[in-house]
């Protein structure tokens, strides 16, 4: 008996965090609202509050959550106009959009009992897609056929130009692929593996280890959320710098 529930104890699955469940009835179809459907409308209301409810008083001594909404605004207008230079300035909104979606999104997931939109790669996925397509768009509308000339790397040796202009094709194409799943695998391998420790706590002898390492990959998984909001933003400025000046 002792055995079974000790084993019964370390049973568990990292991985059922993540499995889309239906706010209401037993089935998942294209328009059934879903545990996904909630939190990524409750990040969408977290955005409002910070940006439109945060600064509602535009005080000349900010509150905290005027100062939180204008320090998040000054550091992705710096970002965009040191990376795209002063011509992406004016994509700013979409940017700074994108990066606020995925920071809130990725700091509600470490609510306890929350779910984490951006570790599912059906989200990760559109959000690549969308930047991928908007700058490709944007690439041929602003120079036409002279966008073709981001593959052709004129600097190299004229025999090395076919085979580098492939590789770099490929490598354009492989962007959104690169760009979804990074984001959706740094949050998804953070919350199955504080899952996996806290699975442990429940056994008596490795107990107190188990909550220092919880404590300490939850602190990380806090540091993990930023970071990869802004790498996903900062290769969406690179990935415009490309399109407004698509030369090598």
């Amino acid at each position: 008996m002792a055995e079974q529930a000790e084993e019964s104890a370390l049973s568990f699955h990292p991985m059922d965090q993540f499995i889309v469940k239906p706010l209401f009835g037993d089935t998942v179809t294209w328009y059934t609202p879903t545990n996904v459907t909630l939190w990524l409308a409750i990040s969408v209301v977290a955005i409002l509050v910070i940006l439109v409810w945060g600064t509602r008083g535009r005080a000349v001594v900010p509150s905290r959550s005027q100062s939180i909404a204008e320090l998040a605004y000054g550091f992705i207008y710096k970002m965009v106009e040191d990376v795209s230079g002063k011509d992406g300035v004016k994509y700013f909104p979409y940017i700074m959009t994108l990066f606020m979606f995925i920071v809130c999104a990725n700091m509600l997931g470490l609510l306890p009992g929350a779910f984490t939109t951006t570790s599912h790669i059906a989200v990760t996925a559109i959000l690549a897609a969308a930047v991928f397509l908007t700058v490709t768009i944007l690439g041929f509308v602003l120079h036409g056929i002279s966008f073709l000339k981001l593959f052709w790397i004129s600097a190299a040796p004229l025999p090395l130009r076919p085979i580098l202009a492939l590789i770099e094709i490929i490598s354009y194409f492989v962007r959104p692929v690169s760009h979804s799943i990074r984001l959706a695998g740094n949050m998804m391998a953070g919350h199955a593996v504080i899952k996996v420790f806290a699975a442990f706590a429940a056994v008596a002898l490795i107990s107190p280890l188990s909550i220092l390492a919880i404590t300490a990959i939850y602190a990380l998984e806090t540091l993990v959320a930023f970071i990869q909001a802004y790498v996903f933003t900062i290769l969406t400025c690179v990935y415009l710098r490309d399109a407004l000046h698509p030369h090598h």
